[in-house]
């Protein structure tokens, strides 16, 4: 399904952007996604949808763009879930592009709802994980503000080739590492780790690492059930030791790491429980 501002939801086939528009073209926009759940009436749940257009707004405040309308967007998401009434799990995509490069025009704003991948529901039970060099330093975002930090930039050619790279190592998931030797995120998630006692997730900031909604979401009900929660940088081989790693996204959920490079890691299956609890799954 497509839905378009302006517009509502579109029939299949029907034309979404010009050709030249600059998301699509320079990948000169953001986007936010999260998990749409169809009960067996038709009625469907947006997770946390709140906290995603508030991310969405900061991205294209990122991208030197006015705030956008979130009224407008709520309208547009709405008749959008009103419209999906297939039962089970559907990722919710909201796009903003900068619009067309030839000609002076408005943003465009659209979204997808698409069914959850079954690769995405089978890596929740544990997934392999090598670690990729994302090829600056863990401050390299610190003074550079045009490097997007933060950003969830509709720019993921990397990403995408860093999955490839991983398909290819016959692995799951990458998490990205700093040329000065700490784990950064994933391609579409957040690191969260669980050593002596503690979680650990990494901090944002200077690193351009993501604000990851679904990392806060479990670091407020871990701290609300009197856990100690903190940003570290880590390294691989500090993971590595760790009593059990996972990578958390707002789609997934929180996908154990059983092996980094090669190394098997632990996993707490009571805290794990927790963990996707916390997360909302």
């Amino acid at each position: 399904m497509t839905a378009v501002m302006g517009e509502g939801v579109l029939s299949p086939g029907a034309p979404v952007v010009g050709a030249d528009d600059l998301g699509l073209t320079r990948g000169d926009g953001c986007f936010d996604a999260t998990r749409v759940h169809t009960h067996d009436d038709g009625v469907s749940d947006v997770d946390n949808l709140e906290a995603h257009l508030a991310r969405l707004n900061r991205s294209i405040v990122g991208l030197g763009a006015q705030p956008d309308d979130l009224d407008a967007w709520h309208e547009l998401v709405d008749e959008a879930v009103a419209s999906w009434a297939s039962p089970g799990e559907a990722t919710l995509k909201i796009m903003w592009t900068r619009g067309l490069e030839s000609v002076s025009s408005d943003p465009v704003r659209m979204l997808t709802i698409t069914p959850m991948t079954e690769v995405a529901l089978a890596q929740r039970h544990g997934i392999k994980v090598t670690t990729l060099t994302r090829g600056m330093p863990s401050d390299a975002f610190a003074d550079a503000p045009w490097l997007l930090g933060g950003v969830k930039s509709l720019s993921y050619a990397v990403n995408k080739a860093a999955l490839r790279e991983a398909k290819a190592r016959g692995v799951d998931d990458v998490l990205f590492t700093s040329t000065d030797g700490y784990c950064l995120e994933g391609p579409t998630s957040a690191l969260l780790v669980l050593r002596d006692g503690v979680l650990y997730t990494t901090p944002r900031g200077a690193t351009g690492v993501l604000d990851s909604i679904t990392a806060d979401i479990i670091f407020d009900r871990a701290r609300n059930n009197g856990w100690q929660c903190e940003d570290k940088l880590m390294t691989p081989k500090w993971v590595s030791k760790a009593d059990s790693a996972w990578l958390v996204s707002s789609v997934r959920g929180a996908a154990p790491i059983l092996e980094l490079d090669g190394k098997q890691l632990g996993l707490v299956n009571q805290v794990h429980k927790k963990i996707v609890r916390w997360a909302g799954f």
